[in-house]
């Protein structure tokens, strides 16, 4: 993961944890969580190839995502995961950039909240993501790519403002693949499989 997006996560923890107050009111089953904020994709190096030996590169794209996690108990908590399209130019090796592609990647995730009555509340996750692809365009012809199916485990924390609102920030890791098709035939399939940041603000309710 690229340092810079690491850097942007761990000083958002940092402004967090030194503007929260007083201890506040955990998370307690049945609360729902709503939170909003910035997603940002960063696929991981060398994304497949086509054609036999022509490699695929897909870029980076940060968009405005929301997730509502609903807390079965004061430690497990049910969450999925939205945002708004992402976009994505795509590069190949010798011809430069020859095309993009838009998807939505909505996740469902299980999580255990360690510490439900600390104001500092980490947790992780494990889900499944589904993503979409959709409006990809090419200069080569009618490039497609096949929806996906994968697993994601996530990292995150919950930093406690007051007894309803909170600040928050995760990274998760995602396996996502696709079939990449040129004119209708299978030319080959992309690993894009990406660190996925987020940082936002929560309501409790």
């Amino acid at each position: 993961m690229q340092a810079g997006l690491r850097n942007a996560v761990l000083s958002c923890l940092v402004a967090a944890g030194a503007t929260a107050a007083a201890p506040a009111t955990a998370h307690e089953a049945g609360d729902w969580l709503l939170k909003a904020g910035v997603t940002h994709i960063e696929p991981k190096s060398n994304n497949g190839d086509v054609l036999g030996d022509v490699r695929l590169d897909v870029g980076s794209s940060t968009r405005p995502s929301v997730s509502l996690t609903y807390m079965a108990t004061r430690n497990i908590g049910i969450e999925l995961l939205g945002a708004f399209p992402f976009k994505h130019d795509i590069s190949a090796q010798g011809l430069g950039n020859i095309g993009s592609t838009k998807h939505l990647p909505p996740t469902l995730s299980l999580q255990w909240h360690f510490l439900p009555d600390a104001q500092i509340q980490p947790y992780i996750g494990v889900g499944l993501n589904y993503t979409t692809f959709f409006s990809t365009k090419s200069s080569l012809g009618h490039l497609s790519l096949d929806d996906s199916w994968g697993l994601a485990a996530q990292l995150g924390v919950d930093v406690k403002l007051t007894d309803r609102w909170f600040m928050n920030a995760d990274i998760r890791y995602i396996d996502i693949s696709s079939d990449v098709k040129l004119n209708g035939q299978r030319i080959g399939k992309t690993q894009i499989d990406p660190w996925v940041a987020t940082v936002g603000v929560g309501y409790r309710f």
